[in-house]
């Protein structure tokens, strides 16, 4: 019984594998929804300064290229961080396990007490795992770490960049439109794609899509509101 539920994690939603999928995607919609609402909102500054379309053009590419970097390496060290954590909490789990094993397995034991397993259930059930895998299963159980899945910063790096260049080219693009429609078309295609993202996000993280949706939106519509006025005072006077 202990074996097959330690095996099912190869064949389940909840397997092996999932916490890097989780976490590429994760930074994946958060990447994509920060390039289009912060360069949004700087080519829309610009553009409610001046209509002078290699200014914007030039003030949007800067902004895709910097925050792309600062997403990708803040996403690096961030997991990086939470890597480092959760190797030393294995790291400490494994010498446990070697210098007091019989303390481990009542505090293994315990855990599937805890659970409502009866006393020779969760005794045969811990005598199984450790057997199998004493530290794989005082992990899962223990820490909520699968040592076979550990989180990956490269992946979430890169995925952050990705999606936040592929975000940032939607209000870059369409702010380059004649001028009589650029702002409004890039408004309309924003709130479309913060839409999308934010109803993604919801879902990663079972939420309701609606209310984040609605929510990414009014975040979005906010700074590009705010950025066009600031925009507009400051190419009024300075000009």
């Amino acid at each position: 019984m202990a074996s097959q539920a330690l095996a099912a994690d190869h064949t389940e939603p909840h397997g092996s594998g999932l916490n890097n999928r989780l976490n590429w995607l994760r930074a994946g919609v958060l990447g994509a929804n920060d390039g289009i609402v912060s360069v949004a909102g700087m080519v829309m500054g610009v553009a409610g300064a001046t209509t002078d379309r290699p200014a914007i053009f030039i003030a949007g590419v800067a902004g895709l290229v910097a925050g792309a970097l600062s997403m990708a390496a803040g996403e690096y060290v961030s997991v990086s961080t939470q890597r480092d954590a959760e190797l030393a909490l294995l790291e400490k789990e494994r010498r446990e396990l070697h210098e007091m094993p019989e303390e481990e397995f009542e505090e293994l034991r315990g855990i599937l007490l805890a659970t409502g397993l009866t006393e020779d259930i969760a005794h045969e059930v811990a005598s199984q795992l450790t057997e199998l895998n004493a530290l794989k299963a005082h992990a899962v159980l223990e820490l909520g770490i699968d040592p076979d899945d550990i989180t990956n910063p490269w992946t979430a790096a890169v995925a952050s960049m990705i999606s936040f260049t592929i975000g940032a080219l939607l209000p870059l693009l369409t702010i380059m439109l004649p001028e009589s429609s650029r702002i409004w078309v890039t408004v309309l295609a924003v709130v479309a794609a913060l839409a999308v993202t934010g109803w993604t996000s919801a879902r990663l993280g079972f939420a309701r899509p609606l209310r984040a949706a609605a929510r990414n939106i009014g975040g979005g519509v906010l700074a590009m509101t705010v950025t066009y006025l600031i925009g507009s005072v400051l190419g009024t006077t300075i000009g």
